[in-house]
C-alpha cells in the first residue's frame, strides 16, 4: 500500500503530522554552540554569578582608588569598638582587634587578591601560549630548548621559589604579579604546544606556507584562533591556583605586605584568633573559598563547552 493510501486510510501519519513531529532544523555556528554547551553547564552558570557578584560587591562597596563606594566606613580609620568586635548591624563582618570595619577591610582584601589572581592569569597564559606556540610551530632545535627550559621551571619547587621573588618583589603587588606569572605558564605551554603541532599539519596551514606567509601571520590568524579552547580554560584554572598561591605566600608573609592587605594576609595576621574571634578568620576564608570554586566551576563548563566530544545530534 502507497503512502498516500496509508495517509488517506487514517492510520498513516500525514504531512502535517510529520512537520509536528519534526521541527524545524537549525544550524549553529562552533561559536554558537560554544555558547550553548556552557550556558547548559548549571554548575559553571551559578559559579559565574556568584563571582560576578563577589566582584561586583568587592569594587563597589568601598570603591577603588578616588573613586567612592557605597560602604560609609572604610579601611584605615578605628572605630569605636563594640564589645568584643563581633559581628552588628553597623559592622556585618564585625570589627579587628583595634576597632577597624572588617567588612571594608575584607573587600580591600579581595579586591587585591582578585588583582593578582587575574594579572598571574593574563601573565602566565601570554608566556605559555607565545612559548608553546613558537615551540609547537618551529620545531627542531627551538622546540627542544624551550621544552628543556619548561622542564627546569616545573622541577623548582613553586612555593620555594615564589616566597624567595615574593620577599625580592617588598610587597609590591604589580611585581608580584609579574613574579607569580613567570612561573605558572608551563602546563599551557605544553599543552599549546601539542595543539600547534597538530594544526600544523593541516591542510589550510600547509597551504598558507605554500603561498609564502609569513611564519607569525600563520601563527597569529591560523594556529592560535584554534586554540582558543585549551588557552581559556587552563587560563581559568590557572587564575583559581593563582589566588590560592597568593594566599598561601601571604600567610607565610611572603606576599602582600602592610598597609595593604590581601585574604590571604587577613587570615596570617588573625590566626590565632580563630578560636576567640572566629569571624576574623572566616569572612576572608569564605570569600576566598567562594572565588576558588567559582573560577575552577567556570572552567569545567569551559572545558565542556569546547569538548568536541560534548557535541549533541540534538542540538
Amino acid at each position: 500500500m502507497s503512502d498516500t493510501q496509508q495517509n488517506s486510510s487514517g492510520w498513516g501519519p500525514g504531512a502535517s503530522d510529520v512537520e509536528e513531529l519534526v521541527p524545524e532544523a537549525k544550524s549553529y555556528s562552533a561559536n554558537q554552540l560554544v555558547v550553548r554547551r556552557f550556558f547548559r553547564h548549571r554548575g559553571a552558570i551559578v559559579a559565574m554569578i556568584t563571582l560576578a557578584a563577589v566582584i561586583v560587591v568587592a569594587f563597589t562597596s568601598i570603591g577603588v582608588g578616588p573613586i567612592p563606594g557605597w560602604w560609609n566606613k572604610d579601611i584605615a580609620t578605628a572605630y569605636d569598638k563594640v564589645g568584643d568586635g563581633s559581628p552588628t548591624w553597623a559592622h556585618p563582618f564585625g570589627q579587628n582587634t583595634i576597632g577597624k570595619d572588617y567588612f571594608a577591610l575584607t573587600m580591600r582584601g579581595t579586591q587585591v587578591s582578585l588583582y593578582i589572581a587575574f594579572g598571574v592569569g593574563l601573565v602566565s597564559t601570554l608566556i605559555g601560549t607565545l612559548v608553546g606556540a613558537i615551540a609547537g610551530y618551529f620545531r627542531g632545535i627551538l622546540d627542544s630548548l624551550l621544552m628543556r627550559l619548561t622542564d627546569v621551571v616545573i622541577i623548582i619547587p613553586l612555593l620555594a621559589i615564589a616566597a624567595v621573588l615574593g620577599r625580592m618583589t617588598g610587597g609590591d603587588v604589580n611585581l608580584l604579579v609579574l613574579a607569580l606569572g613567570v612561573l605558572t605558564w608551563t602546563s599551557l605551554a605544553r599543552l599549546v604546544r601539542g595543539e600547534v603541532l597538530s594544526l600544523r599539519e593541516r591542510d589550510f596551514v600547509m597551504a598558507a606556507r605554500a603561498v609564502g606567509t609569513h611564519p607569525v601571520r600563520i601563527i597569529v590568524r591560523h594556529i592560535l584562533p584554534n586554540t582558543v579552547g585549551v588557552v581559556i580554560v587552563s587560563a581559568t584554572l590557572t587564575i583559581a591556583a593563582a589566588i590560592l598561591l597568593e594566599t598561601a605566600l601571604s600567610f607565610l608573609g611572603f606576599g602582600v605586605q602592610t598597609p595593604d592587605v590581601s585574604l590571604g594576609s587577613l587570615i596570617s595576621e588573625y590566626k590565632n584568633a580563630f578560636t576567640t574571634r572566629p569571624w576574623l578568620f572566616w569572612w576572608p576564608g569564605l570569600m576566598i573559598l567562594a572565588i576558588a570554586l567559582s573560577v575552577n566551576f567556570i572552567g569545567d563548563g569551559l572545558r565542556d563547552a569546547f569538548d568536541p566530544r560534548q557535541t549533541s545530534t540534538k542540538e
